[in-house]
This record gives C-alpha cells, structure tokens and sequence, in this order.
C-alpha cells in the first residue's frame, strides 16, 4: 500500500503542534507532509493527494475555512477527508467547518490515542472512496467503448442524456432522479459488451434466435452495475428500459406503473432517438413520422401517455437540436 499505513498531511500555524503530529503519526508509520501556512499547505495536498488533512482552524493571511473550500472545489482533492484542529470548539464554529466540507474535529491539544484511531479511520475509509470512484470511472469508459464499438449508435449516449435530462425538467423531476437519467444515457446499453457482434452489428434483421440473445442486455448491463452503491439509482433505468406499458416488454414484462418511473421518462426518449438517427437495420426517418409512430405506439400500450404527451409537447416546441443539457456524470 502506498505510504506504508496512510498519507498524511498537517497544516497548522504552530510548529510544535506539527512537530507533535509528525512525532506521533510517522512513528506509526504514516508518511507526512507539514506546512505552517495555508496557501501553501493547500498546494502540497494538490500535489501529494494524502489520505487525511488535518487542517487548523484559526491561522493568519489564509485560515483553515478558505483552505478547506478550495479543497471541497478541486476535483483532484475534494474527496480527501478533512479534519478540523481548534481550541475554539464552538458550536458556531462546528457549523461553519461543516459548511466549508470538514469531515471531522478534534480538539488542542489532541488525545494522541483519539487522533491515531480518527487518523486509521478516514485512511480506510478515503481509500474505499477512491476504489469506488475508480470502479464507477471505469464503468462509464466501459459504456463509452461500447457505443464506440456500435457503430449505428453514434452520439446516442450524449443526445440521450439530453433529450432525458430535458424532459426530465419539465415533469418536475428532482436533481437526484435527474442525475440518474443523465447516468442512464450513457449505462442503460452497457449490457450490450456481452452480446457478439455477429448479432449487435448484423445489417438487416435479426432471427429470432438473435433477438433472444440481444434481449439479454438489460439483465447483463444491471449486473455489471450493481455491485456500484453509488448507481443504486440508475439500475432501474437499465433493467427496464425496454419494458412496455402493456406488458410486452424485456426482461421481466413489467405492466403499467410496474414499470419504475424513471425507465418510463427514459425509454420515450431512447426510442424517439433511435428511430431519428441513422441504425445498421434502418435509416433514420424524419422528425414528424418518428411523433406520429411514438403516438399510434402509444394507443397501442407501449409508453405511458404522460410521459408521451409531455415529451411531444417538448419536441414541438424545442427542436432536438435546441434541447441542451449538462452531460458531465
């Protein structure tokens, strides 16, 4: 493991307290970093990326309250634990370190077995952290491969989270559920990794044998997903967004409001998208068709009509092209 037991960096205006943490956590065998000064304290977490910080709260030019926000709004340290070290234990001042991103205090001067066990703690747990973001980042270049390696896809994934997160918006959905669609645009076909591409890629279509096999994806993509506790929220999506409203869909033939309802904001939009772009089966078709197929699929029991009535009433009044969104995930 890197840095023996844990990286560690100290940033207080008091040598002797540094002197005391160093004394302290690198005779347990945790590799640190010490700085007197804020600024600069906040330069050597950017370049090391410790485990833990142990921030003073009170220091002159710049104090551990602006150390700590700048920290909280760099994506390369926001996810370091931060611990307060105050004599000022107040609960005014509680509350403010909470609200710059501090993770945890302890009071000057520190019990030396309390700060060891916090210290143990926030490694573990800062560690788990960065294994779970990296599993999520990979998944998501997983889903990015796949598209790349469909071909008749094209930009579905970006236009998808689009079209989701837009409408999204208009039903009153809240930031959470919009984050999840957002997700889904790009996880909702990762399954399709373990379909051949003698099936995912064949021109014209499929046999009904193939079309059993491509039927899978929605339960494959779930499992790869679902050991992620951080896309709990998006494996609805991916299970059911081939499910229909009267029953006729995959996998799991889910009817009406069986179906969750963010796979039901999200499949009007997917199917709106694949029938308006090109597919290795078919050409696109015009804008106007697409609307009056998704309505006569509607009558029939597809989609939930809601959902439908508002998403066209999207379409009408903004073009597809217009509808932007934030695609960051």
């Amino acid at each position: 493991m890197a840095g023996g037991k844990g990286k560690v960096l100290a940033i207080d205006d008091d040598p002797a307290v540094l002197e005391m943490l160093a004394s302290t956590l690198g005779r347990l065998g945790y590799e640190m970093w010490q700085s007197t000064d804020g600024r600069a304290g906040y330069l050597l977490a950017v370049e090391h990326r410790p485990d833990v910080i142990l921030l003073d709260l009170l220091m002159p030019n710049v104090d551990g309250l602006e150390v700590c926000r700048s920290l909280k709004e760099n994506r390369d340290t926001n996810l370091i634990p931060v611990v307060f070290l105050t004599g000022h234990g107040s609960r005014d001042a509680h509350i403010k370190a909470l609200d710059a991103g501090a993770t945890d205090f302890l009071n000057k001067p520190c019990d030396l077995m309390e700060l060891e066990a916090r210290v143990r703690n926030l490694v573990a747990f800062h560690r788990m952290t960065l294994d779970l973001d990296s599993a999520e980042s990979l998944i998501f270049t997983f889903a990015k491969l796949m598209e790349a390696r469909d071909r008749g896809t094209g930009d579905h994934c970006i236009r998808l989270s689009h079209l989701t997160v837009h409408l999204g918006r208009r039903l009153g959905l809240d930031e959470e559920q919009l984050t999840a669609l957002r997700r889904a645009g790009y996880l909702h076909d990762i399954g399709k990794i373990g379909i051949p591409d003698a099936v995912l890629l064949k021109p014209g279509k499929l046999d009904a044998d193939e079309w059993e096999v491509i039927k899978r994806h929605p339960k494959i993509g779930f499992e790869i997903c679902k050991p992620l506790g951080s896309l709990r929220s998006v494996l609805p999506i991916i299970r059911h967004h081939h499910e229909r409203f009267d029953g006729s869909g995959y996998p799991d033939g889910l009817v009406g409001e069986e179906i969750p309802l963010l796979a039901r904001v999200f499949q009007v939009a997917d199917v709106f998208d694949a029938i308006t772009n090109n597919r290795a089966y078919r050409n696109e078709l015009p804008t106007e068709e697409v609307l009056e197929i998704i309505r006569d699929e509607t009558r029939r029991g597809f989609w939930d009509e809601a959902i439908v009535e508002e998403f066209l009433a999207m379409i009408i009044e903004d073009e597809p092209e217009t509808i932007e969104g934030d695609i960051s995930i």
